[in-house]
């Protein structure tokens, strides 16, 4: 069995149907030419990982992109909410893995030593989370299908994250932290992130 498997969820880069609430700001184009930045960081963070790497698509798979063959598995996420796409993502991962790691594409700050961090925290803890400042995490991984941690929760609320532990400690699962960082899904966000480059 092959030990470690990191999982990406992406969607493509596409004119009017990505950003959607940073393009209700800055306009489509300048959401698209930010998810698209921020698709090649998180490319560049998940190349510094030694592991399987799974790239799950939303609403259309890409054969054809930044994303080589050569280094990632490509899927179609299923249809329904996030909890049951990441449900079968993982289902998927870890029959053949040991380790599983789930990190999205908003994050500015994402890196590898984050991600080969949280993968060596698998080790001595069964859940590793990495917390947003919105309430939601950008990093869920874990080595069991506790499949329970996706079901029931407020997706795309600030309850996320608070939800999760909830029923990591209902489980009595040994947590790790990875640390806080933010998404950029708001024009104030996108400014602080600008800012900082």
């Amino acid at each position: 069995m092959i030990q470690n498997c990191l999982i990406v969820f992406v969607r493509k880069p596409e004119l009017g149907k990505v950003k959607t609430r940073l393009a209700a700001k800055l306009g489509e184009e300048a959401a698209l030419k930010a998810y698209k930045q921020l698709l090649e960081i998180t490319r560049t963070a998940t190349l510094d990982v030694p592991a399987d790497r799974h790239l799950w698509y939303a609403g259309e798979l890409v054969v054809q992109d930044s994303w080589s063959l050569t280094d990632y598995q490509k899927y179609l996420q299923p249809d329904g909410d996030l909890g049951y796409k990441m449900e079968i993502a993982f289902a998927n991962a870890l029959a053949e893995h040991q380790n599983v790691l789930i990190v999205g594409s908003d994050c500015p700050d994402v890196s590898g030593s984050i991600l080969n961090d949280a993968f060596e925290s698998l080790n001595q803890h069964d859940v590793v989370l990495g917390p947003t400042e919105d309430g939601g995490y950008y990093l869920l991984g874990m080595k069991y299908g506790h499949y329970q941690l996706f079901k029931d929760i407020s997706w795309s609320t600030e309850k996320v994250f608070d939800q999760t532990i909830q029923k990591c400690k209902a489980l009595q699962l040994k947590v790790n932290f990875m640390p806080m960082l933010f998404d950029v899904d708001t024009e104030a966000e996108f400014n602080r992130w600008q800012n900082k480059l």
